[in-house]
């Protein structure tokens, strides 16, 4: 039995270490000792720090921040502790190391190579008695979709190689939101023509290298691709929802982009759409949107400059010691912007 107010610990760690023919996985928690060949070591790192999660899930009420618990040393200071308590994945060593663990907003924000993990990758399956309607909050048009592509642009952050390019990061988001349970996704020539990426071997090839994924047969129709990370195996709810969001993020409303726009445009209109918020004026970090599109700050402002000049923005600026920007959508605008631009 559980004391209240009892600190419980919540951070799992996994090492990748290399042996002869791969390498094995090293759990501190459990003292697993497995060895796996080097082309899946990286997703059965995640799917057991996933097991772990679930295996020791603990109501909200009761998670801290264990980065705070242990003298927030994953971190450069900030200003302290603040927002939900969530999974924060953290990629440590180049990938050699993984760590699992529960962490405030402020806390995941200021640790490097850290993502929050989607609450749709480690759910376990949803009660089979639905809520009563009274507790469902209204669904907003294109609300479910918004959320789920920002978690698993958030999560391919961390899962995907640091040099992925945007046009790799976009053919992976659209892998990881069709997949089935089994990792098999069919992607239809019409698709993959529509984003601009129908024979482009070299986008496919970079997934492939990073071991996200196994080299599908680009002259078959559709291309059939099997996807080698066990988390985004492992989502809920359906493979419906999930096709919903993939469609909503090839338009994201309203920040549409055309079909010929370069992929790196095209992929921060999708993270700035994924972090929309009600009002007129909206806000992103500039370190995480770059983080999210595989962008550094000065090549993410110059995307931004290049969504204004094209009419998808009315402004956008950069202020404050977080580096937050502040940014309105083209027509949203109004005589209250001049007072928030200064």
């Amino acid at each position: 039995m559980r004391l209240a107010g009892a600190a419980v610990r919540r951070i799992w760690t996994v090492e990748l270490r290399p042996q002869p023919g791969g390498c094995a996985l090293i759990c501190v928690r459990c003292h697993a000792h497995t060895p796996l060949p080097a082309a899946l070591a990286r997703s059965a790192a995640l799917e057991h720090l996933a097991c772990h999660a679930r295996g020791d899930a603990l109501p909200a009420h009761l998670r801290t921040c264990q980065c705070h618990t242990q003298g927030c040393p994953w971190h450069p200071r900030h200003r302290g502790c603040a927002g939900p308590v969530r999974l924060a994945l953290t990629r440590d060593r180049g990938g050699r190391v993984w760590r699992l663990a529960d962490a405030c907003g402020a806390c995941a924000a200021a640790t490097g190579d850290t993502a929050v993990v989607p609450d749709t990758l480690l759910a376990a399956l949803p009660p089979t008695t639905p809520p009563p309607p009274a507790a469902r909050e209204p669904r907003r048009p294109g609300g479910e979709e918004r959320r789920r592509v920002r978690e698993m642009l958030t999560y391919l952050a961390t899962a995907l190689p640091r040099s992925a390019s945007p046009a790799a990061r976009l053919l992976a988001l659209q892998c990881a939101l069709r997949a089935d349970a089994d990792g098999l996704v069919r992607m239809p020539a019409g698709l993959l023509r529509g984003m601009r990426l129908r024979g482009r071997s070299e986008v496919w090839d970079e997934l492939v290298e990073g071991h996200w994924l196994r080299a599908p047969d680009l002259r078959s129709a559709p291309v059939r691709v099997q996807v080698l990370d066990y988390a985004v195996r492992d989502q809920a709810p359906g493979r419906a929802a999930r096709r919903r969001a993939a469609h909503w993020a090839l338009s994201p409303c309203p920040l549409d982009v055309r079909r010929d726009t370069p992929s790196t445009t095209r992929l921060v209109a999708l993270a700035l759409a994924a972090q929309l918020s009600p009002g007129t004026a909206h806000t992103a970090d500039m370190e995480e949107l770059g983080r999210l599109c595989g962008h550094t700050p000065h090549q993410t402002a110059e995307l931004l400059d290049r969504l204004v000049a094209t009419g998808r923005l009315a402004f956008w600026r950069q202020g404050g010691d977080l580096g937050e920007v502040t940014w309105a959508l083209a027509g949203q605008a109004s005589g209250g912007v001049r007072d928030l631009l200064g």
